[in-house]
Protein backbone atom coordinates (compact mmCIF):
# COMPACT_ATOMS: atom_id res chain seq x y z
CA UNK A 1 0.00 0.00 0.00
CA UNK A 2 2.65 2.48 0.98
CA UNK A 3 4.54 2.09 -2.14
CA UNK A 4 1.48 2.40 -4.15
CA UNK A 5 0.86 5.74 -2.44
CA UNK A 6 4.01 6.27 -3.00
CA UNK A 7 3.83 5.36 -6.83
CA UNK A 8 0.83 8.01 -6.67
CA UNK A 9 2.30 10.56 -5.21
CA UNK A 10 5.24 10.99 -7.93
CA UNK A 11 2.74 10.61 -10.85
CA UNK A 12 0.71 13.23 -9.25
CA UNK A 13 3.75 15.52 -8.97
CA UNK A 14 4.98 14.42 -12.68
CA UNK A 15 1.86 15.90 -13.64
CA UNK A 16 2.34 19.51 -11.13
CA UNK A 17 5.90 19.76 -13.15
CA UNK A 18 4.30 19.96 -16.45
CA UNK A 19 1.53 22.15 -15.84
CA UNK A 20 3.82 24.24 -14.12
CA UNK A 21 6.00 24.94 -16.93
CA UNK A 22 3.05 25.92 -18.98
CA UNK A 23 2.04 28.32 -16.47
CA UNK A 24 5.29 30.49 -16.23
CA UNK A 25 5.31 30.38 -19.78
CA UNK A 26 1.78 32.24 -20.07
CA UNK A 27 1.99 34.06 -16.92
CA UNK A 28 5.95 34.85 -17.63
CA UNK A 29 6.65 34.03 -14.20
CA UNK A 30 9.73 33.17 -12.03
CA UNK A 31 10.09 31.13 -8.94
CA UNK A 32 11.87 31.63 -5.95
CA UNK A 33 12.60 29.49 -3.31
CA UNK A 34 13.86 29.65 -0.18
CA UNK A 35 16.22 27.50 1.29
CA UNK A 36 13.94 26.45 3.88
CA UNK A 37 11.28 25.00 1.35
CA UNK A 38 10.07 22.01 1.13
CA UNK A 39 12.16 19.61 -1.31
CA UNK A 40 9.22 19.05 -4.04
CA UNK A 41 9.53 23.27 -4.57
CA UNK A 42 13.14 23.86 -4.26
CA UNK A 43 13.20 21.12 -7.12
CA UNK A 44 11.10 23.58 -9.53
CA UNK A 45 12.56 26.80 -8.47
CA UNK A 46 14.25 28.86 -10.98
CA UNK A 47 16.18 30.67 -8.66
CA UNK A 48 17.19 29.05 -4.79
CA UNK A 49 18.36 31.24 -2.27
CA UNK A 50 18.80 32.76 1.19
CA UNK A 51 16.62 36.01 2.25
CA UNK A 52 19.77 38.29 1.04
CA UNK A 53 20.28 36.45 -3.10
CA UNK A 54 16.13 36.24 -3.41
CA UNK A 55 16.01 40.08 -2.30
CA UNK A 56 18.63 40.38 -4.93
CA UNK A 57 17.14 38.70 -7.77
CA UNK A 58 13.48 40.10 -7.08
CA UNK A 59 15.23 43.69 -7.78
CA UNK A 60 16.49 42.19 -11.13
CA UNK A 61 14.42 40.10 -12.65
CA UNK A 62 12.44 41.17 -15.49
CA UNK A 63 9.78 38.51 -15.21
CA UNK A 64 6.20 40.21 -15.44
CA UNK A 65 5.24 37.73 -12.14
CA UNK A 66 6.98 36.50 -9.18
CA UNK A 67 6.04 33.46 -7.18
CA UNK A 68 7.77 33.53 -4.15
CA UNK A 69 7.83 30.54 -2.01
CA UNK A 70 9.29 31.45 1.58
CA UNK A 71 7.14 33.35 4.04
CA UNK A 72 4.90 36.59 3.59
CA UNK A 73 7.82 39.23 5.15
CA UNK A 74 9.92 37.99 1.91
CA UNK A 75 7.23 38.24 -0.35
CA UNK A 76 6.32 41.67 0.74
CA UNK A 77 10.30 42.46 0.54
CA UNK A 78 10.18 41.17 -3.24
CA UNK A 79 6.98 43.64 -4.19
CA UNK A 80 8.82 46.49 -2.28
CA UNK A 81 11.66 45.86 -4.53
CA UNK A 82 9.75 45.87 -7.54
CA UNK A 83 5.92 47.59 -7.36
CA UNK A 84 5.76 47.26 -10.89
CA UNK A 85 5.43 43.14 -10.82
CA UNK A 86 2.75 40.72 -9.31
CA UNK A 87 4.14 38.93 -6.50
CA UNK A 88 2.52 35.49 -5.65
CA UNK A 89 3.12 33.60 -2.02
CA UNK A 90 1.46 30.47 -2.42
CA UNK A 91 -0.11 30.26 1.07
CA UNK A 92 -0.68 33.47 2.66
CA UNK A 93 -0.66 31.75 5.86
CA UNK A 94 2.92 31.25 5.68
CA UNK A 95 3.80 33.94 8.48
CA UNK A 96 6.98 34.07 10.32
CA UNK A 97 7.04 34.28 14.26
CA UNK A 98 10.28 36.59 15.07
CA UNK A 99 8.91 39.49 12.96
CA UNK A 100 5.40 39.47 14.66
CA UNK A 101 7.74 39.81 17.70
CA UNK A 102 8.67 43.43 17.12
CA UNK A 103 5.55 46.20 17.05
CA UNK A 104 5.69 49.70 15.40
CA UNK A 105 5.05 51.27 18.72
CA UNK A 106 7.28 49.74 20.75
CA UNK A 107 10.09 50.43 17.87
CA UNK A 108 8.80 54.19 17.30
CA UNK A 109 9.13 54.34 21.75
CA UNK A 110 12.51 53.07 20.84
CA UNK A 111 13.61 55.26 18.51
CA UNK A 112 12.09 57.77 20.72
CA UNK A 113 14.09 57.06 23.42
CA UNK A 114 17.10 57.24 21.60
CA UNK A 115 16.57 59.32 18.94
CA UNK A 116 20.17 59.78 17.63
CA UNK A 117 20.09 56.75 16.61
CA UNK A 118 20.49 54.40 13.91
CA UNK A 119 17.92 51.35 13.36
CA UNK A 120 19.46 48.35 11.80
CA UNK A 121 16.42 45.81 10.57
CA UNK A 122 17.11 42.12 10.03
CA UNK A 123 15.54 41.46 6.50
CA UNK A 124 12.84 38.88 9.14
CA UNK A 125 10.38 41.59 9.59
CA UNK A 126 7.33 43.22 8.19
CA UNK A 127 7.08 46.16 5.65
CA UNK A 128 5.51 48.13 8.69
CA UNK A 129 8.59 47.72 10.63
CA UNK A 130 11.14 48.06 7.27
CA UNK A 131 9.53 51.78 6.91
CA UNK A 132 10.74 52.77 10.16
CA UNK A 133 14.05 51.78 9.55
CA UNK A 134 17.21 53.48 8.32
CA UNK A 135 19.04 50.14 6.51
CA UNK A 136 17.79 46.65 6.56
CA UNK A 137 20.45 43.28 6.77
CA UNK A 138 20.12 39.89 6.49
CA UNK A 139 22.17 36.95 8.00
CA UNK A 140 24.77 36.96 5.44
CA UNK A 141 25.51 40.77 5.48
CA UNK A 142 24.59 41.87 9.19
CA UNK A 143 28.23 42.57 10.01
CA UNK A 144 29.16 44.74 6.68
CA UNK A 145 25.66 46.80 7.55
CA UNK A 146 26.99 47.52 11.23
CA UNK A 147 30.32 48.37 10.36
CA UNK A 148 29.03 50.54 7.15
CA UNK A 149 27.32 53.17 9.74
CA UNK A 150 28.79 55.79 11.62
CA UNK A 151 26.45 56.21 14.46
CA UNK A 152 27.14 56.14 18.16
CA UNK A 153 23.75 54.21 19.14
CA UNK A 154 22.69 51.50 16.53
CA UNK A 155 19.09 50.37 17.73
CA UNK A 156 18.67 46.21 15.93
CA UNK A 157 15.63 44.71 15.67
CA UNK A 158 13.97 41.77 15.76
CA UNK A 159 16.58 38.91 16.63
CA UNK A 160 18.36 38.86 19.77
CA UNK A 161 20.75 36.12 19.11
CA UNK A 162 21.90 37.81 15.56
CA UNK A 163 21.88 40.86 17.33
CA UNK A 164 24.61 39.30 19.77
CA UNK A 165 26.67 37.55 17.22
CA UNK A 166 26.98 40.90 15.26
CA UNK A 167 27.63 43.29 18.44
CA UNK A 168 30.36 40.15 19.37
CA UNK A 169 32.03 40.66 16.08
CA UNK A 170 31.73 44.23 15.53
CA UNK A 171 32.84 45.39 18.94
CA UNK A 172 30.02 47.72 18.25
CA UNK A 173 27.37 48.40 21.15
CA UNK A 174 23.59 47.42 20.07
CA UNK A 175 20.30 48.59 22.01
CA UNK A 176 18.84 44.82 21.03
CA UNK A 177 15.07 44.07 21.11
CA UNK A 178 14.21 40.82 22.45
CA UNK A 179 12.82 38.76 19.50
CA UNK A 180 13.91 35.37 18.15
CA UNK A 181 13.45 32.40 15.86
CA UNK A 182 11.34 29.91 17.15
CA UNK A 183 13.26 27.17 15.30
CA UNK A 184 17.04 28.13 15.64
CA UNK A 185 16.43 28.86 19.23
CA UNK A 186 15.16 25.56 19.98
CA UNK A 187 18.83 24.09 19.48
CA UNK A 188 20.62 23.53 22.82
CA UNK A 189 24.34 22.68 24.00
CA UNK A 190 22.69 19.74 25.05
CA UNK A 191 21.69 18.61 21.57
CA UNK A 192 25.15 19.72 20.05
CA UNK A 193 27.21 17.54 22.40
CA UNK A 194 24.74 14.43 21.91
CA UNK A 195 25.31 14.43 17.85
CA UNK A 196 29.39 15.21 18.76
CA UNK A 197 29.32 11.97 20.97
CA UNK A 198 27.44 10.26 17.79
CA UNK A 199 29.56 11.62 14.93
CA UNK A 200 33.10 12.55 16.76
CA UNK A 201 34.36 13.21 13.09
CA UNK A 202 31.94 16.19 12.09
CA UNK A 203 32.32 19.39 12.10
CA UNK A 204 29.39 21.07 13.74
CA UNK A 205 28.09 24.64 11.29
CA UNK A 206 25.70 26.67 12.91
CA UNK A 207 23.45 29.27 11.80
CA UNK A 208 24.00 32.89 14.14
CA UNK A 209 20.15 33.05 14.40
CA UNK A 210 20.95 30.10 17.47
CA UNK A 211 21.30 30.37 20.58
CA UNK A 212 24.44 32.56 21.73
CA UNK A 213 26.38 29.44 23.72
CA UNK A 214 25.33 27.16 20.88
CA UNK A 215 26.65 29.59 18.19
CA UNK A 216 30.36 29.57 20.22
CA UNK A 217 30.50 26.12 20.03
CA UNK A 218 30.21 26.23 16.22
CA UNK A 219 33.29 24.77 13.98
CA UNK A 220 32.12 27.42 11.55
CA UNK A 221 29.25 30.18 11.85
CA UNK A 222 27.42 31.46 9.44
CA UNK A 223 24.23 33.00 7.06
CA UNK A 224 22.53 29.78 4.91
CA UNK A 225 24.13 30.40 2.04
CA UNK A 226 27.74 30.42 3.49
CA UNK A 227 27.31 27.40 5.49
CA UNK A 228 26.46 25.72 1.81
CA UNK A 229 29.18 27.17 0.16
CA UNK A 230 31.71 26.31 3.42
CA UNK A 231 30.23 22.63 3.42
CA UNK A 232 30.99 22.56 -0.37
CA UNK A 233 34.11 23.68 -0.33
CA UNK A 234 35.54 21.66 2.90
CA UNK A 235 37.54 18.46 2.53
CA UNK A 236 35.69 17.18 5.47
CA UNK A 237 33.09 14.75 5.17
CA UNK A 238 30.73 14.64 7.78
CA UNK A 239 28.78 17.78 9.44
CA UNK A 240 26.32 18.26 12.15
CA UNK A 241 24.07 20.93 11.00
CA UNK A 242 22.54 23.72 13.29
CA UNK A 243 20.08 25.54 10.90
CA UNK A 244 16.44 24.82 9.17
CA UNK A 245 16.18 20.80 7.82
CA UNK A 246 15.13 22.50 4.28
CA UNK A 247 18.81 23.20 3.70
CA UNK A 248 19.13 19.38 3.40
CA UNK A 249 18.28 19.64 -0.43
CA UNK A 250 21.12 22.00 -1.27
CA UNK A 251 23.66 20.29 0.73
CA UNK A 252 22.82 16.89 -0.24
CA UNK A 253 22.94 18.14 -4.17
CA UNK A 254 26.18 19.80 -3.78
CA UNK A 255 27.85 17.07 -1.97
CA UNK A 256 26.57 13.85 -2.50
CA UNK A 257 29.57 12.21 -0.98
CA UNK A 258 29.13 13.67 1.96
CA UNK A 259 27.01 13.20 5.57
CA UNK A 260 25.03 16.04 7.19
CA UNK A 261 23.16 15.14 10.14
CA UNK A 262 20.84 18.04 11.69
CA UNK A 263 21.85 19.00 14.94
CA UNK A 264 18.09 18.12 16.75
CA UNK A 265 15.02 16.50 14.73
CA UNK A 266 12.97 20.11 15.48
CA UNK A 267 14.85 22.25 13.48
CA UNK A 268 12.08 22.55 10.94
CA UNK A 269 10.02 25.82 10.85
CA UNK A 270 6.67 25.15 10.21
CA UNK A 271 5.53 28.16 8.84
CA UNK A 272 7.58 27.61 5.38
CA UNK A 273 6.71 23.93 5.30
CA UNK A 274 3.19 25.25 4.28
CA UNK A 275 3.96 25.75 1.32
CA UNK A 276 3.99 23.02 -1.55
CA UNK A 277 3.79 22.25 -5.08
CA UNK A 278 -0.17 21.69 -5.28
CA UNK A 279 -0.37 25.21 -4.08
CA UNK A 280 2.56 26.59 -6.12
CA UNK A 281 0.73 25.69 -9.52
CA UNK A 282 -2.88 26.64 -7.89
CA UNK A 283 -1.75 30.12 -7.45
CA UNK A 284 -0.19 30.62 -10.98
CA UNK A 285 -3.61 29.26 -11.83
CA UNK A 286 -5.76 31.58 -9.86
CA UNK A 287 -3.29 34.64 -10.10
CA UNK A 288 -4.22 34.74 -5.87
CA UNK A 289 -2.93 34.80 -3.62
CA UNK A 290 -1.32 38.49 -4.33
CA UNK A 291 1.14 40.33 -1.89
CA UNK A 292 0.04 44.33 -1.16
CA UNK A 293 2.19 46.69 0.62
CA UNK A 294 0.44 50.29 0.91
CA UNK A 295 2.16 52.24 -1.43
CA UNK A 296 3.23 54.60 1.21
CA UNK A 297 4.76 51.93 3.73
CA UNK A 298 6.67 50.43 0.28
CA UNK A 299 8.33 53.91 -0.27
CA UNK A 300 9.64 54.06 2.73
CA UNK A 301 10.93 50.21 3.36
CA UNK A 302 12.19 50.67 -0.26
CA UNK A 303 14.83 52.94 0.96
CA UNK A 304 15.93 50.09 3.88
CA UNK A 305 16.14 47.86 1.68
CA UNK A 306 17.82 49.45 -1.56
CA UNK A 307 20.04 50.64 1.24
CA UNK A 308 21.00 47.00 2.39
CA UNK A 309 22.01 46.14 -1.34
CA UNK A 310 24.36 48.64 -1.70
CA UNK A 311 26.14 47.59 1.11
CA UNK A 312 29.61 45.50 -0.01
Amino acid sequence: MEALALERKQEQNRELRVRLEQLKKERNAIILAHYYQRDEIQEVADFRGDSFLLAQKAAETDAEVIVFCGVHFMGESAKILAPNKIVLIPDERAGCPMADMVNVDGLRKLKAQHPNAKVVTYINSSAEIKAETDICCTSANAVKVIESLDAEEIIWVPDKNLGQYVQDQTGKKLIIWEGYCNTHDMLTVKDVNEMRAKYPEAEFVVHPECRPEVVAMGDYVGSTTSILEYCRKSDRKQFIVGTEDGTGYQLRKDSPDKEFHFATKFLVCPNMKVNNLKKLVKCLETMKPQIYVPPAVADKARTSLERMLQVR
